[in-house]
């Protein structure tokens, strides 16, 4: 395993992150295949052998269960000080108000939640799922800031967010002395390339560690165009997503095939090394719900895509929306 520097900062992550999405309470969840502990903790184990030390979740996630799974595994397979242990506050864990989004308040809360299904004393990158349109940057920020300096959190990222927003943001913070956002967790993939335009030059500039999520835009990049999978089928914001373009999806869905078969590799693989391929990406966050899927993410570590590969991979593509920040709006 690689591992490099998150940012600017000197914290070192190995050069794949799980993302832990995938582990959770399935009662307590929006999504219909997330894993029990069992598995899951098996998954935890099986990377931290492989050598991955950075571990992605969210208190959103299946009403925080994510969090609990996630901190008992570290807590019994790994040293927590060998660990980077990352998680995101912004969506509501319930239906009352101040009970969600980047208020001071919400933030205090959510922290302490956080930490305590955790298991931790401290997070190492604590992150804005989303940017908060009713709160002012500036209380997000402050109260961001605080929770640095008071030792619950190490460093601070931010999540999928329009380039001018992330811009507004560093500059704020770089203004008022105030703790800065090290890290983007971006939606970057074959499918989805709209990052390009703007925000991997903004990361670049302001060396800014990208941490992108649905690498293989939700496994559609891992198989032919005609299959399926049982998560596919019920994963309606993943159909979201991916319903703009199908005449050029399935152009970059083929050319992925055609070159998986000549490397001798999967799909998985050849989609994977374009993502690592990207001089701004630090880790790509991956989702592993079988073994096989990690094989295949540290296949991919090796993969080395020439000129041409990228040009066929990249040539069927056409502008389109940001969905999954329209979708947010």
């Amino acid at each position: 395993m690689d591992y490099v520097n998150l940012g600017n900062t000197g914290l070192k992550i190995s050069r794949l992150c799980l993302g832990c999405m995938t582990y959770g309470d399935a009662q307590r969840s929006r999504h219909g295949w997330v894993l029990s502990e069992g598995p899951s903790r098996e998954l935890i184990r099986q990377a931290l052998d492989a050598g991955i030390n950075f571990f992605d979740t969210a208190n959103s996630y299946s009403a925080g269960t994510s969090e609990e799974y996630v901190g008992r595994a570290i807590k019994d397979f790994a040293r927590r000080d060998e660990i980077v242990l990352a998680t995101k506050v912004y969506f509501p864990w319930n239906d009352k108000p101040n009970t969600g989004g980047l208020s001071r308040k919400a933030i205090f809360q959510a922290v302490d939640d956080s930490l305590r299904r955790l298991g931790t004393d401290y997070i190492d990158l604590y992150q804005v799922h989303r940017w908060d349109h009713s709160t002012p940057i500036e209380e997000t920020l402050e109260a961001l800031h605080d929770i640095v300096k008071a030792g619950k959190v190490r460093y601070i990222g931010a999540s999928s967010m329009y380039a001018w927003q992330f811009s507004k943001a560093l500059y704020t913070s770089q203004l008022n002395g105030w703790t800065r956002f090290v890290s983007m967790q971006n939606h970057l993939n074959l499918l989805s390339r709209e990052e390009e335009r703007e925000m991997l030059a903004l990361c670049a500039d302001q060396q800014i560690g990208v941490l992108p999520w649905s690498p293989l835009a939700r496994g559609r990049l891992a198989r032919g165009w005609q299959e399926s999978t049982g998560r596919s089928q019920i994963d309606t914001y993943g159909q979201a997503l991916y319903a703009q373009h199908e005449e050029e999806d399935r152009a970059i869905i083929d050319a992925i095939g055609r070159i998986a078969t000549a490397r001798g590799v999967s799909r998985a693989q050849v989609a994977l090394a374009w993502v690592l391929g990207k001089s701004q990406v630090s880790a790509p966050i991956i989702g592993v719900s079988k073994p096989g899927h990690l094989d295949d993410a540290l296949g991919a570590l090796a993969l080395r895509l020439s000129e041409d590969e990228v040009e066929q991979l990249q040539a069927p593509y056409r502008p389109r929306s940001n969905v999954e920040l329209e979708i947010q709006r």
